[in-house]
């Protein structure tokens, strides 16, 4: 298949024949007997996995395998926010590889993805908070990522509605320009029109069901539509990998909780940037279509559900009105939840695992769609060499074992 570009002129083209004419954006082709890589999960991860494997390792015979539908899973259901504003080195360094490829992915893809860097807002409340950006902005700054702190006055300048003295104060901020969001579904049919065109297989509704393992290495999966053998195999199924694992014979040390969000009916503009607040645990940001976009923690139970609680949609809702105080007459229209799987560093796993030739890319938690571009990137010149990419490395499943921990739980601005 032949990847025609996205342009003017093509628009005037299809124009002619009211649109109806348009190449499809990817194949839906019957599996092959055998792939080079089979990479496991559909979503943006795995299809920037393939996607990468294709363009810049040189291997063009992988399959993406994805139960359901492309982007259906959590990234689809997110609130696409796009930041590298990590406090440890390790973290930094590959939140920060995703966000020079997401300054350039529209334009690598030819396909919009609207990644907008409309700028990230952390809000400090108490001591503690300034504190805490205080550490994490320094920290930052050594690693040549872009932070600001900012005073109150700063913030209510950026953004006119907050309500600086409400029953959470705002004492400060730290800001990082360079952040901000994208659109989820756009991301995952970028890369899968781009993997697709370099010969990548995407093969939908079609659900592994085990591995097929031979003295300790992988030889390919089972799915509901038969056997495909792999010489190597790569899993990115989010909060769905202890289940993967745990088919492979091994256990990971995650749990997966439901995480969900909301959009309100559509405004003006009226926010223009993204704000979020660890210490009252909501974030917002407003999207193109003017719905107001808000998420925060995950429920406080383990589960496999994509439906969340009542009691977290109003731990959502009440800081919001408090910062907000106009939010108080809106409609809220839609409501989803996604699976995110915790490491207990709040850290991802980006590993070999004890059966030869299986790599896992989970962990993510919250934090999984605005490292899209940087995880595929780097799971895929793992995957091709043989060895974790130098930036995967810190991410190993063995440190677990070793106690070298990457705890992200501040900078992840999570409460579990």
């Amino acid at each position: 298949m032949i990847m025609k570009k996205y342009s003017i002129f093509s628009l005037l083209r299809n124009s002619m024949s009211y649109h109806e004419n348009w190449q499809k954006n990817w194949r839906s082709p019957d599996p092959k007997s055998e792939y080079d890589v089979i990479i496991v999960g559909g979503g943006g991860h795995g299809l920037a996995t393939a996607y990468y494997l294709a363009k810049e390792c040189g291997i063009t015979n992988v399959a993406v395998i994805e139960k359901g539908w492309i982007g259906g899973g959590n990234t689809g259901r997110n609130t696409t926010i796009v930041r590298s504003n990590y406090l440890w080195d390790e973290s930094a360094a590959i939140y920060e590889h995703a966000m020079k490829l997401w300054e350039g992915l529209s334009q690598e893809l030819n396909y919009n993805v609207m990644f907008s860097q409309r700028g990230l807002l952390h809000l400090a409340h108490n001591v503690h908070d300034l504190q805490e950006i205080g550490r994490r902005g320094n920290a930052i700054h050594f690693n040549g990522i872009d932070s600001e702190f900012l005073t109150p006055a700063q913030v209510k300048e950026m953004v006119p509605l907050i309500n600086l003295n409400c029953r959470y104060p705002v004492l400060g901020a730290l800001l990082q320009r360079r952040g901000g969001n994208a659109r989820h579904d756009a991301v995952a049919w970028g890369y899968a029109r781009a993997a697709d065109a370099m010969g990548v297989d995407i093969i939908q509704n079609c659900e592994v069901t085990g591995f097929n393992i031979e003295n300790g290495v992988v030889k390919g999966v089972e799915t509901t539509r038969g056997s495909i053998k792999g010489k190597k195999v790569g899993v990115v199924t989010a909060g769905h990998s202890g289940v993967m694992a745990e088919m492979a014979g091994f256990r990971l040390p995650i749990e997966s909780f439901p995480l969900q969000a909301m959009v309100s009916e559509p405004l003006k503009p009226c926010i223009n940037t993204v704000i979020m607040s660890g210490a009252v645990h909501v974030y917002i940001s407003q999207s193109d279509k003017g719905e107001l976009v808000v998420g925060a923690g995950s429920d406080n139970f383990v589960s496999y559900s994509q439906r969340g609680s009542f009691d977290m949609i109003d731990h959502i809702i009440s800081p919001m009105v408090e910062l907000f105080p106009f939010t108080s007459r809106l409609r809220m229209m839609r409501q989803w939840g996604g699976i995110v799987d915790v490491t207990i560093d709040r850290s991802p796993i980006v590993s070999k695992t004890p059966v030869e030739n299986l790599y896992f890319n989970c962990g993510w938690g919250t934090g999984g769609f605005k490292c899209t571009p940087g995880s595929g990137h780097v799971f895929a010149h793992s995957l091709a060499n043989g060895e974790m990419h130098p930036i995967a490395q810190p991410f190993s499943m063995n440190r677990f074992n070793t106690g070298a921990l990457i705890d992200e739980g501040a900078a992840a601005a999570v409460a579990h």
